[in-house]
C-alpha cells in the first residue's frame, strides 16, 4: 500500500461510487508524459521567493519516473512557471491582488526568463529529447497558459504523470484541468510538494475523489515497468 494518507471520508466514498481508490489498472507508456511541475530554482532554493521546503526531497523521486517513462518510449517534460511583462499584465487579478507589492516585485523578478529563479534545479536529471516548457499561469492548460495540450495531443499522449510543486497550487491546476481536458491522470503523492501536510492531504485526496488516479513512485514505476514486460511477452 502507499505510503501516504487520503481522508477517510473520501476513501468510503470512492469505494462505494467505483469499487476502491485507484482508477487506472495500467498504462501505455508510449502514450503517457511524465509532468514535472515547475522544479525551479525559484520554488527549490534556499531564500528564493517562493522556496518550499520540501520539495529537494521529491526529486529523486521524479528522476527515477522521468528515467522509468523515458526508457519505455514516454516523453518527459518539465513546466516552467513564468512571470514575463504579458503575463503580469494579463493576469491582475493574481498579481494586484493575491500578493503584496513586495512579493509581486520577487516573483517578478525570480520567475522571468532568464533570472537564476526561473531555471529548472539542478538536480534533475534532464536529458535531450525532453520537453521544457513555459506556463504563464498555475494551470498548464488552461486556455493561453502554454501549447503543452496541443503538443501532447500531436504525440499521441492521452495519459499524464503529475509531480512538483506546490502540490496545492500548480499540480492540482494542471491535473483538474488535464482530467477535464481527457487525459487520464496519474498524481505521485511522494513526487509533489507542499508548505504544509494538511495541505498535502488535502490535495491528494481532493484528485483520489474526482480528478486522478493518486499513487506512489512505487506504483507507478511498477506500472511502467509491467507494461515493458507485457510488450515483451507479446513478442516471444
Amino acid at each position: 500500500m502507499a505510503d501516504f494518507e487520503l481522508f477517510p471520508s473520501v476513501v468510503s466514498r470512492v469505494t462505494e461510487r467505483r469499487g476502491g481508490v485507484h482508477v487506472f489498472p495500467s498504462l501505455d507508456p508510449k502514450r503517457t508524459a511524465h509532468v514535472v511541475v515547475d522544479l525551479q530554482n525559484g520554488f527549490m532554493a534556499p531564500g528564493q521567493a517562493s522556496a518550499v521546503a520540501s520539495a529537494a526531497g521529491t526529486v529523486a523521486a521524479v528522476n527515477r519516473i522521468s528515467e522509468a517513462l523515458r526508457d519505455a518510449g514516454g516523453q518527459v517534460v518539465y513546466l516552467q512557471h513564468t512571470a514575463d511583462p504579458a503575463a503580469v499584465e494579463s493576469w491582475r487579478s493574481f498579481y494586484d491582488h493575491f500578493v503584496s507589492p513586495e512579493r509581486r516585485a520577487k516573483m517578478i523578478e525570480a520567475f522571468t526568463p532568464g533570472s537564476y529563479g526561473h531555471r529548472l534545479w539542478q538536480g534533475l536529471d534532464v536529458m535531450a529529447g525532453d520537453w521544457v516548457v513555459c506556463k504563464s499561469r498555475f494551470s498548464a492548460f488552461i486556455q493561453g497558459s502554454s501549447d503543452l495540450h496541443e503538443r501532447l495531443k500531436a504525440r499521441g499522449v492521452d495519459t499524464l504523470i503529475v509531480t512538483g510543486t506546490v502540490t496545492n497550487v500548480c499540480c492540482e491546476s494542471t491535473a483538474r484541468d488535464a482530467m477535464m481536458l481527457d487525459y487520464k491522470v496519474f498524481f505521485v503523492a511522494d513526487g509533489c510538494s507542499s508548505h504544509h501536510p494538511q495541505e498535502q492531504q488535502a490535495t491528494l485526496s481532493n484528485m483520489a475523489n474526482i480528478f486522478a488516479d493518486v499513487v506512489s513512485t512505487d506504483e507507478v514505476v511498477g506500472l511502467i515497468g509491467a507494461a515493458c514486460q507485457g510488450v515483451a511477452h507479446a513478442a516471444e
